[in-house]
């Protein structure tokens, strides 16, 4: 007589059903308690959403695939805190929508890279990384000092992220095009990238 394990292996559309239930199941064992802890909900003291200029960089970032290359998760490990700083905390990213922990690091994290380099070193980093970095694989990207920050979808991206809880003020939206008056791209992802980590190296 065949066994219960014997008739699920056997049975290709209950071997399926059953595996999704139980990949379900143990999702929402791991994933729904990070919903009640504050510590994975709440901002860290003193965060700020990015404002607009910052958030046009983090689009350009994305755009130019920054992330194929660069995590932006420290781990708790000795060597990782010790090469990087302090460790990735969850309220650090609770404005990030998606965040960019990521894991691949083809060239170094930058979750702290904030305000460790000038801006002049960002941009000849950007234009030639081998100027700065002689050992870099990185491309360059010369375009983006010659191109002009895009404004036209800022505000609707802000009210955007304002409906899942990024607390923009109204006023902080009426002003983003503004602020993005005259700035190129390259002024937008450094901006972005100066304030990565900033909140919890001024704790």
């Amino acid at each position: 007589m065949a066994s219960m394990h014997d008739k699920i292996e056997t049975n290709t559309g209950l071997l399926i059903v059953l595996t999704l239930l139980v990949v379900a199941v143990g999702g929402l064992v791991e994933i729904v308690p990070l919903y009640f802890q504050k510590s994975t909900t709440e901002p860290v003291k003193g965060l700020k959403p990015y404002d607009a200029v910052q958030l046009l960089g983090r689009d350009i970032y994305l755009r130019e695939g920054c992330y194929n290359c660069h995590s932006q998760m420290i781990r708790p490990f000795r060597a990782e805190t010790e090469r990087y700083g302090h460790y990735s905390v969850a309220g650090e990213f609770v404005y990030d929508h998606p965040f960019q922990w990521g894991s691949k690091r083809t060239g170094p994290d930058l979750h702290r890279v904030g305000g460790r380099y000038s801006d002049d070193w960002h941009r000849i980093h950007f234009n030639n990384p081998r100027d700065v970095v002689p050992e870099s694989n990185m491309p360059a990207y010369p375009w983006l000092a010659a191109t002009g920050a895009d404004s036209r979808a800022i505000e609707a991206k802000m009210r955007a992220l304002r409906s899942v809880g990024v607390p923009y003020t109204d006023d902080e939206i009426a002003g983003a095009s503004k602020e993005l008056a005259g700035k190129t791209e390259a002024d937008a992802l450094i901006a972005y990238l100066q304030v990565l980590g900033t909140t919890i190296k001024a704790r």
